[in-house]
């Protein structure tokens, strides 16, 4: 729990909370909680610690603006807990739709002639060499034809990052591609 320091203002009923440095946040009752919240709502164990992480931050990140510590700093905690679960759901489903768009453009068949067929090859053998990250932008951009900015909002990062994965990629899939003689 937040450890506060309790003073009585001369002529005032209530006290005046002043927050204290705050070492963790949470106690050991707390964080066991936390847990048990995130383990229900289905996130793995090992994601289990960055979700307990991410609630002491939120905590910590409400004293500093001046808001004052919740009532029941469990009940607070135990609510975050869940709302961390449903985003990690959210996250989870995204990717999955996302590898399930690429899995049906690589089925894709594409008949041509034998020079596009090494290109083709050659390509395939160059986006599986590229980081996930960078290969994802790709696949988007120029087989599912998807523009900057619904990349961005698929993948929820800012389209000034799309842009940047976009040039890496294709800067290295050129290089790839030079180095195999293909182009």
């Amino acid at each position: 729990m937040l450890r506060r320091k309790t003073r009585r203002a001369e002529g005032v009923d209530g006290p005046l909370d002043v927050a204290q440095g705050v070492d963790d946040p949470l106690d050991a009752a707390q964080e066991r909680r936390v847990r048990a919240v995130l383990a229900l709502g289905g996130v793995p164990q090992s994601d289990l610690p960055d979700g307990v992480q991410q609630v002491r931050l939120r905590l910590l990140e409400r004293a500093a603006s001046g808001r004052e510590a919740p009532r029941d700093v469990s009940a607070w905690a135990a609510v975050v807990a869940s709302n961390l679960a449903m985003d990690w759901h959210r996250a989870k489903r995204r990717q999955e739709r996302i590898g399930e768009r690429l899995a049906s453009l690589r089925q894709l068949e594409h008949p041509s002639g034998e020079d596009s067929s090494v290109l083709s090859l050659a390509v395939a053998r160059g986006l599986d060499a590229l980081p996930d990250a960078l290969r994802q932008v790709v696949v988007l951009r120029f087989y599912a034809d998807l523009p900057v900015r619904g990349i961005a909002e698929e993948l929820g990062i800012p389209e000034g990052t799309v842009k940047s994965r976009l040039h890496s990629a294709v800067r290295a899939l050129r290089a790839r591609l030079h180095e195999d003689e293909v182009v």
